[in-house]
């Protein structure tokens, strides 16, 4: 099969896509983020063999939000290894990424990684050893490797506006600390967690981070391993089941690749062997994933075949 053309691809989605730019709504719930302007779209696709495709507000930066608990969770597997599932499931959730139910009836073990408790959990296994200020500079140390950009930041407004509206990740950690799920103090915890939510990248920078997931774990530009081939395997594996909060089946349905999305109106896609993916609307549907991103994505895995079903 003749490789696609993805410019030619790319720029056609965008050209069709363009007349919706500004469907959803903006995460109100987040002051700063209330204020972001929804009319603002763009796509970037970069492979292994170092093609890069753009369209649009490719290289605007944008809070990337939960896309950071997929960094997140390799950096916590990379500390402690599988005896991270002893703290933190990896199934589906079915319920809203905020939501204290599930918690109640499973003695306070999160479903998975992705969702807010699951990753209020992670962020305590990667605090190990760590104050809060030096765990914030080891996961955007790493992010910045792994974007292979030094001028990364974590805009400090966005995690100010969460830390003030925190409630209810609050409840969140503070229940879960009643089952002994945390190690350490929950608002140090909730402070690491809402600053690298608040971490700012753009499509092409978060596309060139994913890139090792596409990769079979390796950082194809540098020649470097970042995790082993299972373990890359095993992440792709979590974003396809759990990485679009409770509308990852519809996701894997219509689009057929792992994801994970955030609540700035990005998501990240990985095609294994093909490329990395970022396409961000800050729009969202109602389950507070980009309403334009997954339209882009499900026709990017159309017309390219690249969906892992086939």
């Amino acid at each position: 099969m003749a490789a696609p053309d993805l410019g030619r691809i790319v720029a056609d989605i965008y050209a069709e896509l363009a007349p919706r730019i500004g469907e959803g709504e903006v995460a109100d719930y987040i002051p700063e983020l209330a204020q972001v302007n929804p009319r603002q779209f763009g796509i970037a696709v970069i492979t292994p063999e170092g093609e890069v495709v753009t369209a649009g507000d490719a290289d605007r930066p944008f809070s990337i939000q939960s896309i950071s608990k997929v960094f997140l969770l390799t950096l916590a597997l990379g500390r402690i290894g599988e005896s991270l599932w002893t703290r933190v499931g990896r199934e589906p959730s079915g319920s809203a990424f905020n939501s204290i139910v599930q918690l109640e009836q499973e003695a306070g073990r999160p479903r998975n990684p992705f969702i807010n408790a699951g990753a209020i959990v992670v962020t305590d296994v990667a605090m190990a050893g760590h104050s809060p200020r030096e765990a914030i500079g080891e996961i955007l140390t790493f992010m910045r490797y792994l974007a292979d950009d030094e001028d990364i930041l974590i805009d400090q407004a966005v995690a100010a506006s969460e830390l003030a509206t925190g409630a209810r990740n609050q409840a969140l950690g503070w229940f879960m600390r009643s089952f002994d799920r945390l190690d350490h103090d929950v608002d140090k915890v909730l402070g690491v967690y809402f600053h690298h939510c608040a971490i700012a990248m753009s499509c092409r920078q978060l596309a060139r981070a994913g890139l090792f997931l596409a990769a079979g774990g390796r950082d194809p530009v540098r020649g470097h391993a970042v995790v082993r081939p299972a373990r890359a395997r095993r992440i792709n594996a979590l974003m396809l089941t759990c990485g679009l909060y409770d509308a990852s089946g519809d996701f894997a349905y219509r689009v057929g690749l792992p994801g994970k999305s955030g609540v700035g109106g990005g998501i990240l896609a990985v095609a294994p062997g093909r490329a990395a993916i970022c396409v961000w609307s800050p729009g969202l549907d109602g389950f507070g994933n980009s309403r334009l991103g997954g339209q882009a994505l499900e026709a990017l895995a159309r017309r390219t075949g690249w969906s892992v079903f086939g």
